[in-house]
C-alpha cells in the first residue's frame, strides 16, 4: 500500500538459541564477505566526501533501489518486498541510530532498518551465555551465577523428558527430536548432542514443527515434538488435521504446562487440556512427578498413534526415577491417600498439593482421599465413576483452564452416567481470565489451587 511504516530488523544472529534457517543464513553470508565491507565503506565515504550535497547524496543511496550496495547486501530481497532498505547500522551506537532515525521518519513510504547487534552486549556473562541470560532468573549481578532457590539440585521436568528421550532414543532408532528454535528450553539440547542426524530445530514455527513430525511419521519414524504449552497453541490446526486426524505416530511433550510464573501472561500454559482433550485419537497424560513422567513418556511410545504428555515449569519433588520406567496402562489412575469422607480428583501439579492438603485435613477431622487420574483423555472412567458411587462429595483440582478442562471432563463424565444424583461436585483451577505476572507459588495461592487453597475447597464443601 506503500503507507508510511518503518520496520527494524534487530540481526544479532539469535532468538532465544542460535537462528537456524534459510534468511538467517543469507544475512550472515551476505554481511560477513570483506569484500562487501570494504565496497560498502568505501563507496559512502567517497558520497559523503561530496561537497555540500555529501549528506544528502549519501541518504539517496541508502534509498536508491539502483545503488550499488542493493546488489552486494540483504538490500537485494527486502527491496523486492518494496521496502527501503537502510543499513546494515550498528545498533549500539546510540548516536547513529538517532541519526538514521531522524532522516528516516521523512521518508513517505515503508523503510527497513537493518541494525546489527550482539545479544547481551554490554554484559560479560550474557554476552558469553546469551541463551541462559534470555529468561534467566535470579542471580549475582557480579559474576553472572545463578542464586540457589528451593529445589536446587534437583532435575527439573525439562532435563527428565532430555535424559529420558535420549534413553529411549537409543533403543529405537526411529525416535527423531523436533523442536522449534528451543532446543535448551525444551531440554533437546541433549538429543541434539546424542544423535545430531536424528534432530531437527525449525526455528520459530510450531505449525511447521507439527507438519514435518506428521511428514516423518508417514515414513515411519517416531517424532518427539517438544513445544512449550504456549507455543503448541500457534499449531493448533496442524495437532488436528496433519496428525490426529490421520492418526500418526506423533508424540507431544509440552514444557510448561499450567502456571510459569515471571514470564507473565504470553507464557502460562493455562489452555492445553482444554484444546487437546477434545481432538479425536489423541491421548493426554501429565505426570504427579518425575517418576511417572518417565514412565508416561515410556508409554508415549509404547503406543501408536497421537500421544501428548504436558508437564510444569520447574523441579519435582524428588521422586526416583526408574531405569527402565514401566508403562502405565492406558486410561487408569491410582489411589495416593485413602479417605472416606471426601474424594479429591487432580491431576499433574496438582496431585502432591492435594495429598498434603488431606493429611493435614485429618487433624481437623476430615478425612480426604486423593485420586491422581493421570489421563486427561481417555479418563479412567470405570474407577472414577465407581468413585462416584461411594463419595457424595467430590473436588477436582487442576492447573488448568476450568473453561473444557479437566475438571469439565470428569463432570461430563458423571452427567453422561447419570452419577450426579445427590453428589455436589466443585471444581478449583485457573479461572476464564489471563493470569498477571508473578512466581508459581504467588498465583497458585493467589487463583487457590495450592496446598492452602485445596484445604479452603474441601473446607466449603465437607460444610
Amino acid at each position: 500500500m506503500g503507507r508510511k511504516m518503518i520496520v527494524v530488523l534487530n540481526d544479532n544472529e539469535m532468538s532465544i538459541s542460535k537462528n537456524v534457517g534459510a534468511l538467517s543464513s543469507f544475512l550472515s553470508r551476505k554481511l560477513s564477505a570483506p569484500l562487501l565491507q570494504r565496497l560498502k565503506g568505501e563507496v559512502e565515504n567517497w558520497v559523503r566526501g561530496v561537497p555540500k550535497l555529501g549528506e544528502e547524496l549519501a541518504m539517496y543511496v541508502k534509498r536508491s533501489g539502483d545503488s550499488l550496495k542493493t546488489f552486494f547486501t540483504p538490500g537485494m530481497l527486502f527491496e523486492a518486498f518494496q521496502f527501503t532498505y537502510v543499513g546494515p547500522i550498528n545498533g549500539h551506537d546510540v548516536g547513529e541510530m538517532v541519526k538514521v532515525f531522524e532522516q528516516i521518519k521523512k521518508i513517505d513510504k515503508p523503510v527497513l532498518v537493518h541494525v546489527l547487534t550482539k545479544k547481551g552486549k554490554g554484559y560479560e556473562p550474557a554476552e558469553n551465555n546469551p541463551t541462559y541470560f534470555h529468561g534467566v532468573g535470579r542471580f549475582e549481578p557480579e559474576t553472572g551465577l545463578a542464586r540457589k532457590f528451593t529445589g536446587a539440585g534437583l532435575p527439573s521436568y525439562t532435563e527428565i523428558f532430555g535424559s529420558t528421550l535420549c534413553k529411549l532414543a537409543e533403543k529405537d532408532r526411529k525416535i527423531m527430536a523436533i523442536t522449534a528454535a528451543m532446543p535448551e528450553g525444551t531440554g533437546t539440547d541433549c538429543f541434539r548432542s546424542n544423535y545430531p542426524e536424528r534432530f531437527v530445530d525449525v526455528g520459530i514455527c510450531e505449525q511447521h514443527a507439527v507438519t514435518f513430525a506428521a511428514g516423518l511419521a508417514t515414513q515411519g519414524y517416531r517424532p518427539a515434538v517438544a513445544i512449550y504449552s504456549t507455543f503448541l497453541q500457534r499449531s493448533y490446526d496442524q495437532v488436528v488435521h496433519d496428525v490426529c486426524l490421520q492418526n500418526l505416530d506423533v508424540k507431544f511433550f509440552i514444557d510448561r504446562g499450567g502456571l510459569v510464573g515471571e514470564d507473565g501472561a504470553t507464557h502460562h500454559g493455562a489452555f492445553d487440556m482444554s484444546y487437546l482433550r477434545h481432538i479425536p485419537n489423541l491421548v493426554l497424560m501429565a505426570p504427579k512427578d518425575e517418576a511417572e513422567l518417565a514412565r508416561m513418556m515410556t508409554t508415549a511410545f509404547a503406543l501408536h498413534g497421537p500421544v501428548a504428555v504436558r508437564y510444569p515449569r520447574g523441579t519435582g519433588v524428588g521422586a526416583d526415577v526408574d531405569e527402565n520406567p514401566k508403562p502405565i496402562e492406558v486410561g487408569t489412575g491410582e489411589m495416593v491417600h485413602e479417605g472416606k469422607d471426601v474424594l479429591i480428583v487432580s491431576v499433574g501439579s496438582r496431585v502432591y498439593p492435594a495429598k498434603e492438603a488431606s493429611m493435614e485435613l485429618e487433624e481437623e477431622g476430615i478425612d480426604a482421599a486423593v485420586f491422581n487420574a493421570r489421563f486427561i483423555k481417555p479418563l479412567p472412567q470405570k474407577q472414577l465413576l465407581e468413585l462416584a458411587e461411594n463419595y457424595d462429595r467430590i473436588l477436582v483440582v487442576e492447573e488448568n483452564a476450568m473453561a473444557g478442562g479437566f475438571g469439565s471432563a470428569v463432570l461430563e463424565l458423571l452427567v453422561d452416567s447419570e452419577k450426579l444424583n445427590g453428589t455436589t461436585v466443585k471444581r478449583i483451577g485457573i479461572p476464564d481470565e489471563f493470569v498477571e505476572h508473578g512466581t508459581q507459588k504467588e498465583l497458585r495461592s493467589m487463583l487457590g489451587i495450592d496446598k492452602d487453597g485445596i484445604k479452603n475447597a474441601i473446607r466449603e464443601l465437607v460444610s
